[in-house]
């Protein structure tokens, strides 16, 4: 955490439960999936939450991962290397931005902060992992890595039916409705009273 003392109170108690959802497993995978996506060009972290964060923190690797996933035109049209924090922020904006693009739902987003402070890198984790998941799930070929990394998608199973068809259903009672043949109310006694048990 840059410029930030120790947390105290209910501050401290919320910093924790965050940091428990962080997964090192998690991180493994990712790592190995970003090293495959990317090429070994981007190097390994050290192994932690301090490794990884300081790997991912100026927005490179996240850059080039996300170009990784396309095959034409490319959505970081520049990446470069800097120490000054407003550009690495701005490299993880845009990483965010494409990632969206590319289908990543707004609320499996984390924000540029959780990273670059390292408030909340188990919503990093859930970034890429959804990332991941869309990727594996694409059929056009920039996927790299094992496809058991990451779960598949829903597809759409789009139906079209005529009208015939559609009018031949409202006739038809499907057995999910249940169905009242054979029942009676034979042998029902009334409420309160005891049930009757013939010998």
């Amino acid at each position: 955490m840059a410029n930030k003392g120790p947390s105290y109170g209910l501050s401290r108690e919320v910093q924790s439960k965050i940091e428990k959802k962080y997964d090192p497993e998690l991180e493994e995978r990712l790592v190995e999936w970003i090293v495959a996506q990317c090429g070994p060009s981007v190097g390994r972290p050290q192994p932690g939450k301090q490794g990884f964060q300081t790997w991912l923190k100026d927005g490179c690797i996240l850059c080039e991962l996300i170009n990784s996933l396309y095959k034409d035109a490319k959505p970081v049209k520049k990446i470069q290397t800097s120490s000054m924090a407003f550009k690495q922020m701005e490299q993880i904006s845009q990483f965010l931005g494409a990632a969206e693009k590319y289908g990543v739902l707004k609320s499996d987003m984390f924000q540029t902060i959780d990273l670059w402070e390292g408030k909340d890198l188990a919503a990093v984790q859930m970034t890429l992992m959804a990332l991941g998941s869309l990727a594996v799930t694409r059929t056009d070929g920039c996927y790299r890595g094992d496809p058991s990394w990451f779960h598949r998608k829903a597809q759409e199973n789009r139906r079209d039916f005529s009208e015939e068809q559609l009018k031949e259903g409202q006739c038809v009672i499907g057995l999910q409705m249940g169905s009242n043949k054979g029942a009676s109310q034979a042998g029902m006694t009334g409420y309160g009273q005891p049930r009757q048990i013939l010998k």
